[in-house]
């Protein structure tokens, strides 16, 4: 695997190293040896795989709050999507910043997410595939997420938004809910919540 490390300290996209002969190829798309070579937590406790029927679908921008805090590996498998992460470390230097990475199925690169991080994605062509291997169990209670327009990010997304979900509209506003935000994602926070 090659690991590229993005603008985001601990956010990685990682392309596969493909062997190929007259079959087609080989490529290695997990290792935690090499994962773990990066700093990169190699726990998975759970793969989930979405279908998107429509381009200009948007999914996110979801994370959990510590403790349950989850790292993703998130893959297109068939089709197209823009994946958008958000740093929501408040201690980074690139709080609230984030990047966008098209995957697809040719490219086949991987987007690792880490922790305390917003994830979501724009499907580009009907009828994709998403893979997400996720470093913690979904804790409904610990569910947070931003909302996809909101202008304290400026997200730009390449497509008219289509089809959104009721639960994903309803994301309060960052000029709302900052202060709680950075206080829930506050390492302080997490040392004082695993106490």
């Amino acid at each position: 695997m090659i690991f590229t490390e993005t603008k985001l300290k601990g956010a990685f996209i990682i392309d596969l190293e493909r062997r190929e002969d007259s079959r087609g190829f080989f490529a290695r798309a997990f290792c935690q040896n090499e994962f773990a070579a990066h700093g990169l937590k190699t726990l998975i406790a759970q793969c989930n795989i979405a279908h998107n029927r429509s381009k200009g679908t948007v999914r996110g921008m979801h994370f959990q709050y510590p403790p349950a805090a989850e790292t993703k590996i998130v893959r297109c498998t068939k089709g197209a999507i823009f994946d958008i992460i958000v740093d929501l470390r408040p201690e980074s230097p690139t709080y609230l910043q984030h990047i966008g990475v098209e995957l697809d199925e040719v490219n086949q690169r991987a987007l690792y997410v880490p922790e305390r991080f917003a994830h979501g994605y724009q499907v580009l062509r009907d009828d994709t595939d998403t893979s997400y291997s996720v470093g913690e169990f979904y804790t409904p209670a610990s569910e947070g997420g931003l909302m996809y327009n909101d202008p304290m990010l400026g997200l730009n997304w390449p497509l008219p938004v289509t089809v959104i979900s009721e639960k994903d509209q309803k994301f309060p506003l960052l000029a709302e809910s900052n202060t709680e935000l950075a206080r829930r994602m506050s390492l302080d926070s997490t040392l004082v919540s695993q106490a």
